[in-house]
């Protein structure tokens, strides 16, 4: 099927006639003819019916006629995206977090970014740290900001950002929630609520309970959802400190040596950089992250209320 012969047929199902529609392509009538014939016969069957100066279309050419205005809208849409990438108006950049990493982290290296970058366009992406690293190789995304990440690839290049304890998030009302800090022996008397692929919670388990499993309550693998259960009072989370958190929460610090997680950036090793890539990478590896991530004495970010669930 040929582009031209998609357009001749709308040309064609547009005018109802072959002469008006030859003269909108510019191309001449038997040309035009011939072209319609070709795409019915790939399609198997006729598109337009013409009898005398009668011209509709069959219930073939009603029912593909949506589908290959699509076809060509997209191709035009096609060129345009190339021609824009070639004149470097375009500049796509795809950004994977882990679910507990805040957005709010990467907004000023975005902003830094596009001064260097003036087409950048971002698309983030949300994922387990496992499947954001798949995700990398893959090639569906450029670049991942992850916590901790078992077993991984030689491929990945990553850098370290900065180092962040894990705290006790909680409702105002559960009976810790007026501890300046909890100790191992709480938390193992408390119900946990349990983030499906947690980065840490092998680190977790060995720290905090080696000889028998915490006990865990409700179970979900969106940060948003445990911590609305968590304001119900159905629960504690250990999350990473920096976190956004609901205003109706708490976090309290953890006694002793607290579980911690290196935040880093990662990418494809050897894989050639764009323009848009380059500049971030350099932009998250030259920033002082000690002054963007206060570790101590500083409330993290806050979710408003209500938050829609991640596109």
């Amino acid at each position: 099927m040929e582009l031209h012969q998609v357009r001749y047929f709308l040309a064609v199902a547009s005018t109802l006639n072959f002469t008006r529609a030859a003269e909108q392509c510019n191309v001449t009538q038997p040309a035009l003819t011939k072209g319609v014939q070709k795409l019915e016969q790939e399609l198997g069957g006729e598109l337009i019916f013409r009898e005398r100066q009668l011209t509709q279309l069959t219930d073939l050419g009603k029912e593909v006629l949506p589908m290959l205005e699509h076809t060509l809208t997209s191709a035009a849409a096609v060129r345009r995206r190339a021609r824009e990438f070639q004149r470097k108006e375009v500049a796509p950049l795809k950004i994977g977090l882990a679910p507990s990493i805040s957005v709010s982290l990467v907004l000023d290296p975005i902003a830094e970014t596009e001064k260097f970058v003036p087409g950048l366009q971002v698309e983030l992406r949300e994922g387990a740290a496992e499947k954001l690293v798949d995700l990398l190789l893959e090639g569906e995304i450029n670049a991942a900001i992850v916590g901790d990440v078992q077993d991984m690839p030689a491929r990945i290049d990553g850098w370290s950002m900065f180092e962040e304890r894990y705290v006790a998030v909680l409702a105002p009302t559960h009976r810790l929630a007026n501890r300046p800090s909890i100790g191992i022996e709480d938390l193992r008397e408390t119900v946990l609520l349990e983030r499906a692929g947690c980065d840490v919670a092998l680190k977790i388990q060995r720290s905090y309970f080696p000889e028998e499993p915490p006990h865990l309550g409700h179970c979900s693998g969106h940060d948003l959802h445990l911590q609305h259960m968590a304001a119900a009072g159905l629960g504690v989370i250990l999350a990473p400190e920096h976190m956004p958190r609901l205003p109706t929460l708490k976090s309290i610090p953890l006694e002793g040596d607290p579980i911690s997680r290196e935040v880093r950036l990662l990418v494809v090793q050897g894989r050639r950089y764009s323009p848009a890539l380059d500049a971030f990478v350099k932009v998250v590896r030259l920033r002082d992250w000690s002054v963007e991530v206060p570790y101590r004495g500083m409330p993290p970010a806050t979710l408003p209320e209500v938050a829609s669930a991640p596109a």
